[in-house]
């Protein structure tokens, strides 16, 4: 059942923001916003309702759940069929498709799965039940990178040999960089530029992309779309830190740290997009103990996506979650084709939930 859009709860500085935003006259412009939580509160607010006509809202690649292949929840349904391993997890990896299998019915065919809150719950996990192997699945971005590493960090602490990572942690500049021509303009999620600071974003607008990076309330969003549209009228590329009580240029050195000190890039193939060079993160041949990969000597996954799925293309913006045949029909949160209806920050969901249904 789709929920109504709430209103803005109209402030001073909201106030002028929306009169911004509704009384721009420039050329058309199209949004990216990156991150799939900006997707969901734009749709929340009603923001899109407040949006002159020549103003286009593309939502992007920013849901680690939404990119993360096939062949990797292939890898996971092995170890937990195959190898008998424990698998941990947050709740949203656990309906993404895999080519056959999901993680759920894998647990129909005897699959121990358990959802936790945290990589250290996982971890701890593991030390509550040493007879287990416990595989936890590391998915997400810069923000939630460094939680995977304070668990490796338990484990080694703690000497917990029962416990390892399956990677599929990412980094977004690179994709920032493969995106260039989809959208004019990028709404930058503000938690990823706190970590990974914002050298990349300055380094990007001097390349010619603009964005802009913001938090995640109503002021600060809609004060972000109206500079994001005050600047594009100026005709030049540009970078404006919206989210300057978070967001520092530096970022998180502490975080940052932490990650170097398990994690090396190497490539990786993002679902929707193929292969990125340089935007995936695997651990070091030190921590190769902690690997799942290597531990479990897990084979080359095909990973095959269903042929009536366009989460591809909703990941690049190329089509909104409407466009296609399937959703909203064969295609739901309670029965995903795609990881984009499956994950709480995925295009698809944000649209079912908030409106986009075709009856």
């Amino acid at each position: 059942m789709s929920k109504p859009a709430e209103r803005i709860n109209m402030g001073d500085a909201k106030k002028q923001a929306i009169s911004m935003i509704r009384s721009y006259d420039g050329p058309p412009v199209r949004i990216m916003e990156v991150c799939g939580t900006h997707t969901h509160e734009l749709f929340r607010l009603g923001v899109r309702g407040i949006l002159p006509e020549q103003v286009t809202l593309i939502s992007g690649p920013g849901c680690p759940v939404c990119v993360t292949p096939p062949d990797f929840i292939d890898a996971a349904v092995w170890l937990a069929l195959e190898k008998q391993v424990t698998i941990t997890t947050f709740g949203d990896l656990v309906r993404v498709p895999g080519s056959r299998d999901s993680l759920a019915s894998a647990r129909g065919k005897g699959a121990k799965v358990e959802v936790v809150y945290s990589p250290q719950d996982a971890c701890t996990y593991a030390k509550e039940h040493p007879e287990e192997d416990v595989v936890f699945l590391s998915v997400g971005f810069e923000t939630t990178t460094p939680s995977s590493c304070l668990a490796l960090e338990q484990a080694e602490r703690e000497k917990i040999s029962n416990f390892s990572l399956l990677t599929a942690n990412k980094t977004m500049p690179e994709a920032y960089k493969m995106l260039q021509g989809s959208a004019d303009i990028f709404l930058y999620p503000g938690h990823v530029n706190a970590i990974a600071g914002n050298a990349v974003c300055q380094q990007l607008c001097r390349q010619g992309i603009s964005g802009v990076v913001t938090g995640f309330t109503a002021a600060e969003i809609v004060t972000a779309i109206a500079i994001a549209l005050s600047k594009f009228k100026e005709g030049k590329p540009f970078f404006v830190n919206a989210y300057p009580r978070v967001v520092k240029d530096e970022g998180s050195p502490a975080a940052q740290a932490l990650t170097d000190k398990y994690l090396e890039p190497c490539d990786t193939i993002w679902r929707g997009l193929g292969e990125i060079p340089g935007s995936g993160l695997r651990l070091k041949e030190e921590y190769a103990s902690f690997d799942a990969y290597r531990r479990y000597a897990i084979p080359k996954m095909e990973g095959k996506t269903s042929p009536l799925c366009r989460c591809g293309e909703v990941l690049q913006g190329k089509c909104r979650p409407v466009d296609c045949k399937v959703f909203g029909k064969g295609c739901t949160p309670e029965h995903p084709i795609g990881a984009c209806m499956v994950s709480g920050e995925g295009a698809c969901s944000a649209y079912y939930q908030y409106g986009g249904v075709i009856k």
